[in-house]
C-alpha cells in the first residue's frame, strides 16, 4: 500500500489500514451482514485496495474510496449503498 495519503484539504498523512478497515466494517454492518460476514468482505476489499495501490508513494483519498466502492459494488452492492448514505448524511 501507498505511505501516505493526500486527504481532501490537501494534507499529506501516513497511510492507515486501521480506517479503511473501520469504515468497510461499519458499512457492512450498518448493511445488515452478520460479524463474519463483515470481517470476510472487509478482508477482501481491504487486500484489493492494498495490492491497487502497491509500491506508491502516495494515493489521494477519493482514489482510495473509489477503488473501495468499485469493489463492493462488485461484491457486496448492499455495503456499497449503505458507505454511500453514511457519506451523505455526513455531508460527504
Amino acid at each position: 500500500m501507498a505511505n501516505f495519503v493526500i486527504k481532501k484539504n490537501g494534507e499529506r498523512v501516513p497511510f492507515d489500514s486501521e480506517k479503511i478497515k473501520n469504515g468497510i466494517m461499519a458499512a457492512a454492518l450498518r448493511a445488515g451482514l452478520s460479524d463474519q460476514e463483515a470481517t470476510d468482505i472487509t478482508g477482501k476489499v481491504l487486500s484489493s485496495v492494498n495490492m491497487a495501490f502497491e509500491g506508491q508513494e502516495e494515493v489521494a483519498t477519493t482514489e482510495i474510496r473509489d477503488k473501495i466502492l468499485s469493489e463492493l459494488d462488485e461484491s457486496q452492492s448492499a455495503v456499497a449503498q449503505s458507505w454511500r448514505k453514511y457519506e451523505e448524511s455526513k455531508g460527504g
